[in-house]
């Protein structure tokens, strides 16, 4: 029932007709078909993590589909008692009274005068509280649709159908842990979409990237053909405000593609594809070189000459790591330059990078930053500098002719490790190692990795019996 009128307005009239109303009906219809659902049992979509992706998905879903509240519920789940504190709510006022729309909607909901008492430092809002409303704590200039907030986690996802991964990372596996105690009695398993894009890495007993998607399934025990990633070239408030995007739905083809045409809209075309570890590995990958990018424009004050620089070697560093991570490395080259490009212009990583290097945030502060979110190319960088540091990857130097972990062919991410990690280095040192006299032409990297088979199917789980050897390549 939530927000059900302004998205039948909105779709009947923003959007156009009646005609994209039945389409949206079509859609809907044909998924509870494939999910075996019976007439007066709504489709259950809940999103878990109500960060800005996640909280865009739902609210997006909430637009299209929201208005059949007859068959569909859409929730999402946000922990309990996040204060939203004085200056994020003097902000969202401000947000308030700039939109008409935003305004009007909250008066005829009584909603308008708790945000004059926060305002004013009389009233505590909390971040689920704002969410009901439309409010995302991490991207309050973007005004969404209001949704249904649960603050139970069991609550949440008992019944769901289909479940959206909103949390980082690095909080995957600890919150998947838990639901997986809540579906011990479910007869039909469900379905997961994860919009994560972030890495850890195992070491024992061989060096291997664990993904969103596997953490799920080990936690689970739900079979890996429930469990999808999406993910693509997309800034979250961007895709709200209808800009044309597009995205991937990967996984097994039995989900996948009734997904991605129940996912489509017309500012945003969801494509689908089989390979589901490799494009979310990709998805953490950029993720590491967007820090130093947003670094390197700070240092240079935006000169667009030493980006380019930066830019030269960190996409040759990507495409000598994946061509480690996959047989058939040509094609991610589209997907993994296209989600850089966005990261670099415009993502919070980037971001997290140009504040570290002018002093405006520190380490200290952590990576779950206030207004932003977690940052998660800290952590993608700890597990590939990591990873790629294991002597049993190791590959033949190609000027010192002697065994090298692939790490040393990586000097961007050595640099972002000493920085990040161990923090022996400032912000200035990523500017050092471009600037190194014997640094090689990042052109050389690539031909590295193009006349070599480097490829490590153990990194991403695959058996070993796939990996072909040559003379070249050091066991």
């Amino acid at each position: 029932m939530v927000g059900s009128i302004e998205a039948m307005n909105r779709n009947l009239y923003s959007n156009g007709s009646v005609q994209n109303f039945n389409a949206l009906e079509e859609k809907l219809d044909e998924l509870r078909s494939r999910l075996g659902k019976a007439n007066g049992d709504p489709l259950r979509i809940v999103g878990v993590g109500a960060g800005a992706w996640g909280s865009v998905f739902a609210a997006v879903l909430q637009d299209s589909y929201g208005q059949f509240r007859d068959k569909v519920q859409i929730r999402i789940w946000r922990r309990p008692g996040r204060a939203v504190d004085r200056a994020t709510a003097e902000h969202i006022f401000e947000v308030i009274n700039s939109r008409e729309d935003v305004l009007r909607r909250l008066i005829r909901r009584c909603a308008y005068l708790k945000y004059v008492e926060a305002r004013l430092g009389d009233r505590t809002l909390y971040a689920d509280e704002i969410l009901k409303d439309g409010f995302c704590l991490n991207m309050v200039e973007t005004p969404l649709c209001p949704l249904k907030v649960v603050t139970s986690l069991q609550e949440a996802v008992w019944d769901a159908d289909i479940v959206v991964n909103g949390l980082p990372s690095t909080e995957t596996k600890e919150v998947f842990e838990e639901i997986s105690n809540y579906w011990k009695e479910r007869i039909t398993d469900p379905i997961i979409i994860s919009l994560a894009k972030g890495i850890e890495a195992a070491l024992e007993p061989l060096p291997r990237i664990i993904t969103p998607t596997q953490m799920i399934h080990q936690a689970t025990g739900v079979p890996i053909e429930n469990i999808l990633y999406l993910g693509g070239p997309n800034i979250a408030s961007e895709i709200y405000n209808k800009e044309y995007a597009n995205a991937r739905i990967c996984g097994a083809e039995k989900w996948r593609k009734p997904l991605a045409k129940f996912l489509r809209q017309p500012h945003f075309i969801v494509w689908d594809n089989s390979d589901l570890v490799t494009h979310e590995v990709m998805g953490g990958l950029k993720n590491v070189y967007a820090i130093g990018a947003g670094m390197v424009a700070a240092l240079t004050k935006e000169s667009a000459t030493s980006k380019s620089v930066y830019f030269a070697h960190c996409t040759s560093e990507m495409i000598f790591i994946t061509h480690l991570l996959t047989e058939e490395p040509e094609k991610l080259a589209g997907p993994l330059l296209a989600d850089t490009y966005v990261t670099l212009l415009k993502g919070r990583n980037a971001w997290y990078g140009q504040m570290l290097a002018k002093g405006e945030l520190n380490r200290d502060m952590g990576e779950n930053i206030s207004g932003k979110g977690m940052i998660q190319g800290v952590s993608a960088v700890k597990a590939f500098y990591e990873l790629l540091s294991q002597s049993s990857l190791n590959v033949l130097h190609p000027e010192e002719n002697k065994p090298v972990a692939p790490v040393e062919l990586c000097p961007i991410l050595k640099t972002l490790y000493k920085i990040l990690i161990t923090r022996k280095q400032s912000s200035q040192a990523i500017l050092q190692a471009l600037r190194d006299e014997n640094l090689n032409d990042p052109r050389e990297r690539i031909e590295i990795a193009q006349s070599h088979v480097f490829y490590r199917p153990s990194l991403l789980g695959q058996p070993l019996t796939s990996f072909r050897l040559q003379d070249k390549v050091v066991i």
